[in-house]
């Protein structure tokens, strides 16, 4: 896996038959289905419409970055030669193969004027007319600018057949399952009432985006075409070992392969350690993709429990919020938003 569906009495009769078979219990035929949604519909095209190759290319990681002694963070950022990590893990190497390929896929979306990526991954929902995805907080919502990210867009695999980036054509059907855009993002009011992106935003930097029907066929649902991941929503002790995935965009890696760390868990002690850490060296645009803990790489399947939210500057580490109560309310909203929302 790694690199790896004309006469009275005919019609006296008819009603007699039906009224015997309500009596009887006898199956009546269902309600016909209630019409599409022609403006979900409508978004969905304009969206895809929207996301040509070029604006793809200009597409930029949105990546914070902090400073380990003043605790202050900036949004892409020179960033200083990396130092190594800790212990015997894998820092960034290319995966293929299994579920987790499948479920992580490339987001993108416009704020403030800029084309951005991330990265995301599929989690369960009870719904069968939408699915729902996890990605960080600051892929959903503009700290500074106090509005919800738009025209967001999700790419399942992007891996699996890069779209060729050129001025024609239509991006997603060029990619492996096309793609899904969101109806609603589901944020967090802390992370939300956040002018910049602080400690405050680290703790809660998780959201959620629901999506409709979508894909190569714009009719078929994102969870039944990729499958999911399970997530939960308490914390994991240290020193258990730990997955990463995204797709990073900046140097040395391009945005076009699905990247993994492994490493042991520990906390971010320069965030009182109320963050998780882990050894890796993916770079902006990763931003978003699902930590695992336990993870199977024979099947790549696992359970989610944190993503990968800010890095600092000359370390080789990322950092993760813990997943708790909150996130796992605003995942249960998730699936019945009717637009964008800010929940407590």
């Amino acid at each position: 896996m790694r690199q790896h569906t004309p006469r009275l009495w005919a019609a006296t009769l008819s009603v007699a038959l039906a009224l015997a078979g309500a009596i009887l219990g006898s199956p009546v035929r269902p309600a016909a289905a209630p019409p599409p949604d022609r403006g979900a519909s409508s978004e969905h095209q304009r969206i895809i419409d929207f996301w040509t190759p070029d604006k793809v290319a200009k597409a930029v990681p949105r990546d914070f970055v902090g400073d380990p002694g003043t605790g202050r963070f900036k949004l892409n950022p020179a960033r200083a030669k990396p130092g190594p990590g800790s212990g015997t893990g894998v820092l960034g190497a290319t995966w293929t193969g299994g579920l987790v390929q499948n479920t992580t896929g490339k987001v993108l979306f416009a704020m403030a004027g800029t084309y951005y990526v991330c990265s995301a991954s599929v989690v369960p929902d009870t719904s069968t007319s939408v699915s729902v995805i996890l990605t960080a907080g600051h892929c959903a919502w503009d700290n500074a600018g106090q509005k919800y990210a738009t025209d967001w867009m999700f790419v399942p695999d992007y891996a699996d057949a890069p779209a060729p980036l050129i001025t024609g054509g239509s991006f997603c059907a060029q990619t492996v399952y096309g793609c899904w855009t969101a109806s609603a993002l589901t944020v967090d009011a802390d992370f939300a009432n956040q002018t910049s992106f602080n400690t405050t935003a680290t703790l809660n930097d998780f959201a959620f985006a629901t999506v409709g029907a979508g894909g190569l066929s714009g009719s078929s649902q994102l969870d039944s075409t990729v499958g999911t991941q399970p997530i939960q929503f308490s914390q994991v002790p240290n020193g258990k070992t730990t997955d990463l995935f995204g797709y990073p965009a900046a140097s040395p890696y391009n945005g076009s392969r699905l990247i993994y760390s492994e490493g042991s868990l520990g906390l971010d002690r320069y965030n009182s350690n109320k963050t998780y850490r882990v050894a890796s060296n993916m770079t902006g645009g990763c931003s978003g993709g699902p930590w695992f803990s336990p993870f199977t790489t024979a099947s790549g399947s696992g359970t989610i429990m944190s993503l990968n939210s800010y890095t600092y500057s000359g370390q080789s580490y990322l950092h993760g919020p813990i997943l708790n109560s909150k996130t796992q309310s605003l995942y249960d909203a998730a699936p019945t938003a009717k637009g964008n929302q800010t929940l407590r």
